[in-house]
């Protein structure tokens, strides 16, 4: 029997859904504070946060694609344990204790300390990253291979991804519980927490990250039978392909937009609406009202149109128009309902983004004749984690050019009006220009999609 007739229970597909969850739980902690807490809580140089944020991501050119390359070839466990759940634990549980790094930094003088600091945020979030590429890369690629069919694959989607929405918000939620601003060992404090709730969810995932043993016996049937490329072949072969990327520059494009509006928050909070931490809870809430109402709503318009392409730029377009405005709002309880409908287009691009990046691994197949989601998966990563560049270029520009203070309590007018611009106005610009390319360059209509697959099942992959 084929493997796209098999089908995973609603409770598997739950349990997935929890490693997606945890994915987005601690990215969303690290997103939302890590560039703030140096910046303003330690007081260190943007322009140090800023290079200490590039090296990192630099560092992702090699990590992500290679931890890819590294995983798509089975080990002596493979045959018992699977090709991608041992790297999804061990990736996951590593990952998950490195988090509290990142807030235990050397107790020195952020002046004559400067390079201290800059060094362990560069160890911490290296560190940080490795871990996540083994578990991200592992977890990512198991999607595609374990539901088949395009039908399998939106329900999983439509079940995972409310699921992810309750990671990210939880992320954005629990972190402001703990911390107060101007008081460094709250950090430490949630991020323990963090840490407690995200082993926890590593462990839900399971049953649902565990490959079925089909899966793992028809790959090693099949991996004897190939040719074994190296790691540059696998990447020009997968550069060439076109509409793979098309998906990563508008992935990392609208990846660019979340992490530039995430990374705002904190200083949107303090600095614009003089608030205490605390209060980012009601904007965490708020988007996750909006998010959970909508899922429904573009599964049944995906499910109508059968239009993965259609549905994404919907939510694109939607997505950029929606925040725009962030820039422009000044009053906290104005920002809240527009958070909501923020949050309506963010659950469309959610839901849409793994069907999305499955016709394209499916045309992979097609072209190489070989299922290498690892690799695919592991550039994504790398491209995804791009973003972190471009918004630490951001901040570490806007920021030097409006006279931010770091360390300080209270900031200018142009200091503030910077960060209003990097909340609403700059991650707008980045997604109109992500959704240009993709509009006139992405090809994969239905009839591409499900003649793709048709030629997976005849390929036996």
């Amino acid at each position: 029997m084929f493997m796209e007739n098999i089908k995973h229970s609603k409770k598997s597909m739950a349990s997935y859904g929890s490693a997606k969850a945890l994915s987005m739980f601690i990215d969303m902690a690290f997103t939302a504070f890590g560039f703030y807490y140096y910046e303003s809580e330690i007081g260190l140089n943007v322009l140090l946060v800023g290079l200490g944020y590039i090296i990192f991501a630099i560092y992702n050119a090699v990590n992500d694609p290679l931890v890819g390359y590294l995983t798509d070839r089975p080990f002596k466990f493979t045959k018992r344990w699977g090709r991608r759940f041992p790297w999804i634990m061990l990736g996951g549980a590593v990952w998950v204790i490195s988090y509290i790094l990142i807030f235990t930094p050397p107790n020195v003088d952020p002046v004559s300390g400067a390079w201290i600091l800059f060094a362990w945020l560069v160890f911490a979030t290296c560190v940080f990253d490795t871990f996540n590429s083994l578990f991200f890369v592992s977890f990512s690629s198991l999607y595609p291979d374990k539901f088949r069919s395009v039908e399998e694959r939106r329900t999983a989607n439509a079940i995972a991804t409310p699921i992810g929405i309750l990671g990210i918000v939880a992320g954005g939620m629990l972190p402001p519980l703990f911390i107060t601003f101007g008081e460094i060992r709250t950090y430490i404090i949630q991020a323990g927490v963090m840490i407690l709730i995200g082993l926890v969810l590593l462990a839900l995932s399971i049953p649902g990250c565990k490959e079925d043993q089909e899966i793992i016996d028809r790959y090693l049937a099949t991996y004897d039978k190939r040719e074994r490329v190296s790691f540059f072949s696998s990447l020009r072969i997968a550069l060439k392909q076109r509409n793979f990327v098309i998906i990563i520059i508008f992935y990392t494009l609208y990846q660019s937009l979340v992490i530039c509006v995430q990374s705002s928050i904190p200083y949107i909070t303090r600095f614009v609406f003089e608030l205490e931490a605390n209060a980012i809870i009601f904007m965490m809430a708020s988007f996750l009202i909006g998010a959970i109402i909508s899922v429904p709503i573009w599964i049944k318009l995906a499910q109508k149109t059968n239009d993965n392409r259609k549905i994404i730029m919907i939510a694109g377009f939607f997505l950029a128009f929606i925040t725009l405005p962030l820039s422009f709002i000044t009053d906290y309880y104005i920002l809240i309902p527009v958070l909501i409908i923020w949050g309506v287009a963010l659950g469309g691009f959610w839901v849409m983004l793994a069907p999305v990046l499955a016709d394209v691994i499916d045309e992979s197949v097609v072209i190489t004749s070989k299922r290498e989601e690892g690799i695919y998966f592991g550039f994504r990563q790398f491209f995804g984690r791009l973003a972190i560049l471009i918004q630490a270029i951001t901040f570490m520009v806007v920021h030097t050019l409006t006279g931010f203070n770091e360390g300080a309590s209270t900031q200018s007018q142009q200091a503030v009006w910077g960060i209003q611009l990097h909340f609403g106005i700059i991650p707008t610009i980045f997604m109109i220009i992500g959704m240009i390319i993709f509009v006139k360059f992405y090809n994969l209509t239905p009839d591409k999609v499900k003649a793709n697959q048709d030629k997976v099942i005849q390929l036996g992959l």
